[in-house]
């Protein structure tokens, strides 16, 4: 199941960017990342690369996608992922073997001639290398964008971003936000715009959604440690599998009935939880996060820029400086209405 099953339970809202001006939004940044890799690809499935082989597709989502949001004055910081607790351990392994079959797949599809087949395995075949990490570091160091190092889980730390009030919203695909106790989360912000449906000639337009964590708890009558329990019934990156059988309905009626994990002594069985289920559920409620970050949007390095980019990866130079004169129009233009708001704040 996972935690991506809990979103049928949970009231959203459709938006669109635009209704995001003037905000700051803590973005996971692997998960962005990611979001890039699998999507920026030659029609076989093929990653952008530079002359060197070295993969380049994160490098150009990241570049792009920050500046769109930048000129509709949203004001991104990216939270990177530090070192995951110990009992992520099977998770890790699960998304690992996936991987690796994926791997074949893709070969398997790309041998007989199969390109549609072969770009929707290859998707799942992306792998965020620490070489990769670092250099989108540096992309946005140049770009002038902050970014935070968190020292586990990078959700969990772009939750306390925003419970501390120093960003609006997390943004992010996943929910975890959610359980780790951020007041707002902003899906779909890196991929808005047409999506094509697997396996079919078909597009979709790909919108923002908002989920308020305070209107779920309302809504659904539930505590947040009440939704935890529901994430872990149904699964959660500590324990991937969850309860067999156990689907977002019937999780939901259970804590409505037993009201906590404890009290479902019948179902809390050993077999289902490689990990203690309050230990996970604490760990939620309790992550290792820091306080220790500053945050600070910059006037981009423009020479260090073209040249990292260009002259380092074999970006289009052309490209990439029509790119910069956007971000320096769009840096102006927040740094001004910042100002503004100062005036007359």
């Amino acid at each position: 199941m996972g935690v991506g099953e809990l979103g049928s339970l949970l009231p959203k809202k459709t938006i669109s960017l635009e209704e995001l001006s003037g905000r700051v939004i803590a973005l996971d940044a692997y998960n962005a990342l990611y979001q890039f890799l699998a999507i920026i690809r030659q029609p076989d499935g093929t990653p952008l690369k530079d002359s060197r082989g070295r993969i380049t597709s994160h490098l150009s989502g990241l570049l792009y996608r920050t500046i769109n949001l930048l000129e509709i004055r949203i004001k991104p910081i990216y939270v990177f992922d530090g070192k995951p607790p110990e009992f992520k351990s099977i998770e890790i392994l699960r998304r690992k073997k996936i991987k690796e079959e994926a791997v074949k797949k893709y070969e398997e599809a790309l041998a007989r001639g199969d390109l549609e087949a072969a770009r929707r395995y290859a998707q799942q075949t992306s792998k965020l290398t620490e070489d990769m990490v670092s250099d989108a570091k540096k992309l946005l160091n140049l770009m002038g964008i902050p970014w935070v190092q968190a020292p586990a889980e990078g959700e969990a730390q772009a939750a306390h971003i925003v419970k501390r009030g120093d960003a609006w919203a997390v943004g992010s695909q996943d929910y975890d936000s959610l359980l780790f106790g951020a007041p707002r989360l902003i899906r779909n912000i890196t991929i808005s715009g047409k999506r094509k449906l697997p396996r079919k000639n078909v597009y979709i337009e790909v919108k923002p959604e908002l989920i308020e964590l305070n209107n779920v708890l309302n809504k659904l009558n539930l505590s947040r440690e009440q939704l935890i329990d529901i994430a872990i019934l149904l699964g959660t990156d500590y324990n991937p599998d969850g309860v067999k059988n156990i689907g977002p309905k019937r999780a939901y009626k259970l804590i409505m009935e037993f009201k906590s994990l404890e009290k479902m002594k019948h179902i809390i069985k050993s077999e289902y939880f490689p990990v203690d289920p309050i230990t996970i559920r604490n760990y939620f409620l309790n992550p290792d996060v820091t306080d220790d970050y500053s945050i600070e949007w910059k006037d981009p390095n423009e020479d260090s820029l073209v040249d990292f980019l260009c002259y380092e990866h074999d970006f289009s130079e052309t490209r990439v400086k029509n790119a910069l004169e956007r971000l320096k129009r769009a840096m102006k233009n927040i740094k001004a209405h910042v100002s503004l708001e100062k005036w007359f704040g």
